[in-house]
């Protein structure tokens, strides 16, 4: 039987580990030094192994691989109540989620170096008043575009900012009636968040 620790990682199992890093800032257990080095680590992990190294000393179990889901790229057609997670990820890629589509409640966007994801809500259909969406920028040159329509308003309250991190956010209008917020979450180490607000296509 293989031992788990030799099973290699993939993006899921790596993310998992980051997260369980910040929750352990916010408890206090590790510095945001740590964190960086750390970060470093679970980024560069090859197997599950590597990774519970990198959270031996944090409570919590051993890591274990990630159940395989499938990833929603380009939902087209879809009810009201469309809830799944839209998930695009990349390491130094460029995705793009355009066009009209069906917005779900939580959406998550991760880039390393040199990656780019680009989500563009100005023609997409949203069912909700609010949406999640986590962002998760590993390395330099790392960018998550955010394009939404003016009246809707994109809070970037909860984003962790690490080293040279930044979120670049400046709503032009306040929230219509109508507006949809969307509310960020995760952390940008070394690259950029970028909010633009568009007026929506007719």
């Amino acid at each position: 039987m293989t031992d788990h620790r030799d099973v290699r990682a993939g993006d899921r199992d790596r993310d998992r580990v980051a997260e369980k890093l910040r929750v352990a800032v916010g408890e206090g257990r590790i510095s945001l030094e740590e964190l960086n080095e750390r970060i470093d680590r679970v980024y560069a992990a090859r197997t599950l192994g590597d990774l519970d190294g990198i959270v031996a000393d944090l409570p919590g179990d051993a890591v274990t691989a990630a159940p395989v889901r499938p990833v929603v790229r380009t939902p087209t057609q879809y009810p009201a109540e469309y809830s799944a997670e839209l998930q695009l990820h990349t390491v130094s890629g460029r995705l793009a989620q355009v066009g009209r589509w069906v917005v779900p409640r939580t959406l998550s966007a991760r880039a390393g170096r040199w990656g780019r994801v680009r989500i563009d809500f100005t023609q997409a259909d949203c069912p909700h008043h609010e949406v999640v969406l986590d962002v998760g920028i590993s390395s330099w040159f790392g960018d998550v575009i955010v394009v939404v329509p003016r009246g809707w308003r994109v809070r970037d309250d909860e984003v962790v900012r690490l080293r040279l991190g930044a979120v670049h956010n400046r709503p032009p209008v306040p929230l219509a009636p109508d507006g949809v917020t969307v509310r960020l979450t995760g952390y940008v180490r070394t690259g950029d968040v970028w909010v633009r607000y568009r007026r929506s296509a007719t």
